[in-house]
């Protein structure tokens, strides 16, 4: 049996961020959220020093191509209604 690797990678747009504390608050907000209901492994992995932007990746290893598509495409469908920062863009990748 083969492991399953599901990556999806999004970049936000945080409005009401004036500060890089602002938007660190935000995204650390984001990260325990999406850890805790999804048990995934997320990371801030770019655009680090800009205040209104945030992109992240989050990981997902498994035995189920299918699962894994669909758990990373309902975690894709909840960000699109985060209070505090606005989807961008996306890409979502199973090796």
């Amino acid at each position: 049996m083969a492991a399953v690797l599901g990556i999806l990678q999004f970049t936000t747009r945080i409005r009401a961020a004036r500060t890089l504390k602002d938007k660190r608050r935000v995204v650390k907000s984001m990260k325990d959220r999406i850890r805790n209901r999804h048990n995934v492994s997320v990371a801030e992995v770019d655009d680090l020093d800009v205040i209104k932007q945030a992109i992240l990746a989050v990981a997902m290893v498994g035995n189920d191509r299918v699962y894994i598509e669909s758990a990373l495409t309902k975690l894709l469908d909840q960000l699109m209604y985060h209070p505090e920062a606005e989807l961008v863009d996306h890409s979502l990748e199973i090796l």
